[in-house]
């Protein structure tokens, strides 16, 4: 059974990648002369395949280096962060042969390598056990494992940002007094709440302060998304018309996984790729998803329900506190409007883009659309 091309999760392979030869070539340029980045985007428009992408190509050009990847969206604090940190690069540089433990054993002190054989493949794997209330000497074992080990690494930590929400005082300051030193690691630093990410980065009185090249991924170029999508139809034998991609593209306003899902059911479906079958596969989606959305909201007020849909209705609102906005929707003073906003930035159903405020999932900014509330 030939595969779906239009992935919406992971990254497979090249062919399967639109684009982004840019962003590619400016991560991969960055990283081989020294730079580390800081990669911006919204959720979901692609800058986690494009880091997979990039690693991909650098293996291939690059065999001696070392790539890892670690998402820390679901770490709680600087515990949770240091054995996940652990995890990625305990075991990877070389496998577990007495060199490394050796190597590792004259290093780590407050981690504790745990070497078992994978049930299925029988490759030796390697666990770590943290010793209680030891995260900092274990942070700087990590670092010190990686530059004994003398190879050249590059390290991906994902939704950054979340490091901000730890409750343990001074993180930034820690992880820039080890990571200035590393002079064989390159770090790329992914975030999508960018007011987060532009503090920690861009504000003088942060530790991480000019640290970084910066690159701001935004939607993929229409034409070349086009033209990837039109190709595979094609090879099934079926046509996608220049229009009927324009109607997904622009629906979504150029974001990635949301084209990505229209395409993916569009590609499965044994009728032909019109307006009429996007139409449907969205509103196919819609129904899946409203119990969900049903479910999510019953935890937000009346008031911010109404600024939610309003700004759905709108689609992208430049100004929030604008008196024929407020009235238009029927929302109460800006003061209300302001509290309500910032809730619903927090909690990511609203996004501040440089063009104004969205809702964030835009699958809920159709659903909200239709509702009677």
């Amino acid at each position: 059974m030939k595969n779906n091309p239009f992935l919406i999760a992971g990254y497979q392979h090249p062919v399967y990648f639109c684009d982004r030869e840019k962003e590619t070539e400016s991560i991969t340029n960055a990283l081989l002369n020294g730079r580390n980045l800081t990669l911006l985007s919204p959720r979901r428009m692609g800058k986690t395949g494009l880091i997979h992408h990039v690693f991909h190509r650098m293996e291939q050009r690059y065999p001696d280096m070392a790539f890892f990847y670690m998402d820390i969206f679901s770490t709680q604090n600087l515990g949770e962060f240091v054995k996940l940190f652990a995890s990625a690069v305990f075991g990877k540089l070389d496998s577990a042969s007495q060199k490394t433990l050796n190597l590792m054993g004259s290093i780590l002190k407050s981690i504790r390598p745990v070497f078992t054989l994978d049930e299925i493949t029988g490759a030796p794997k390697i666990s770590v056990d943290i010793a209680p209330e030891r995260e900092e000497p274990s942070l700087k074992e990590i670092f010190a494992y990686l530059q004994a080990c003398e190879k050249n690494c590059v390290i991906a930590i994902d939704e950054f940002q979340q490091i901000a929400q730890y409750p343990e005082k001074g993180v930034e300051s820690l992880l820039r007094s080890h990571i200035q030193f590393l002079s064989n690691v390159n770090f790329i630093f992914s975030g999508s709440k960018r007011h987060v990410m532009n503090e920690i980065f861009l504000s003088a009185k942060r530790p991480f302060y000019q640290s970084t090249q910066i690159l701001t991924i935004d939607k993929i170029d229409k034409d070349k998304y086009y033209r990837f999508a039109a190709d595979f139809f094609k090879a099934q034998g079926k046509e996608l018309t220049d229009e009927t991609f324009s109607t997904i593209y622009d629906a979504f306003n150029g974001h990635t996984w949301y084209i990505q899902t229209i395409l993916n059911r569009l590609y499965s479906s044994q009728d032909p790729p019109d307006e009429k079958l996007v139409n449907l596969i969205i509103s196919e989606i819609l129904d899946e998803s409203g119990y969900i959305y049903e479910s999510l909201l019953s935890a937000y007020s009346p008031s911010n329900i109404r600024l939610l849909k309003a700004i759905a209705i709108e689609k992208c609102v430049k100004e929030i506190n604008a008196g024929d906005f407020i009235i238009r929707h029927n929302l109460k003073a800006a003061s209300s409007v302001n509290s309500s906003l910032k809730k619903l930035i927090d909690k990511e159903l609203v996004y501040k883009t440089t063009h104004g405020y969205i809702v964030y999932d835009r699958f809920l900014a159709f659903w909200l659309r239709q509702q009677p509330f």
